[in-house]
């Protein structure tokens, strides 16, 4: 299967370790993650092309039929410059269009300011993912009820499904025994390797601890870990993206995901 996106690339790959199912009709790719069904980016479509006139209600129509029980669209488009065409449809049709940047970087250098206060190792123990879990609830910008709660369990358990099998790592900053940062670094065998869900804690933060880890996890990868590419995908309006660039990450392409959210 050809992907010509590094970011969508390097997701499918962590899909398909995960266990997704995806399957190539040409036209689209169709990725699905039964076991989590209110996981949009693990449910969607990944087009080859942008949009045209009449697009964005065709191509939802496409969503419905592969995913007739969602209750979200989620559309990828297979590219690296951002556009996306017929803007002024997909807004009519309540698309949000989201842009991340794609960085990489194949060296990296030491943050200005590391933290050498925290320890920074693997997480190993089921205390360790359960703080993890934890972790992900306490920086969620989403409401968290129970359905997300739900939601975001699955996942912590699909993260470390990938770790138990050795296809990563998953990297934590500890203050004592308490799990302040964490982050993944998955491997494609063949150079690649892609961070995963780089979070810290609200009251551990602006204190160079997610840099130091960044750096630690980098250093493991392009050493231990054999990789000759490391692969950050980020938000271009949030703070973060300032700490991969100071830890010579270049932006590389654009990441296009579209989504009309659940009701």
């Amino acid at each position: 299967m050809e992907i010509t996106s590094l970011g969508f690339r390097t997701d499918l790959m962590l899909q398909e370790l995960s266990g997704s199912e995806v399957h190539d009709t040409g036209e689209y790719v169709v990725v699905r993650t039964p076991d989590n069904p209110a996981f949009w980016w693990g449910n969607f479509l990944l087009f080859r092309t942008p949009f045209g006139p009449g697009d964005a209600q065709a191509r939802s129509e496409l969503f419905r039929k592969e995913f007739p029980d969602a209750k979200h669209v989620a559309i990828g488009i297979d590219s690296v410059d951002g556009v996306v065409g017929a803007e002024d449809e997909l807004a009519a049709a309540g698309f949000e269009i989201g842009r991340d940047v794609v960085m990489t970087t194949g060296a990296v250098v030491p943050p200005s300011r590391p933290n050498t206060e925290s320890t920074y190792r693997f997480l190993s123990s089921d205390d360790d993912w359960e703080q993890l879990t934890a972790l992900g609830l306490a920086t969620a910008t989403m409401t968290v009820d129970a359905a997300y709660e739900d939601f975001h369990r699955r996942k912590v358990m699909s993260k470390r499904r990938l770790v138990d099998a050795g296809h990563g790592k998953w990297f934590g900053a500890f203050g004592g025994d308490r799990l302040q940062a964490a982050l993944g670094l998955m491997f494609d065998g063949r150079g690649l390797a892609r961070f995963q869900t780089v979070e810290t804690h609200p009251d551990d933060r602006n204190r160079g601890i997610a840099t130091t880890l960044v750096h630690h996890a980098s250093t493991y990868g392009l050493t231990a870990g054999g990789a000759h590419t490391l692969v950050m995908v980020a938000d271009p309006e949030y703070l973060a993206i300032r700490i991969y660039r100071s830890l010579g990450f270049s932006d590389t392409e654009t990441q296009l995901q579209l989504t009309i959210p659940s009701p």
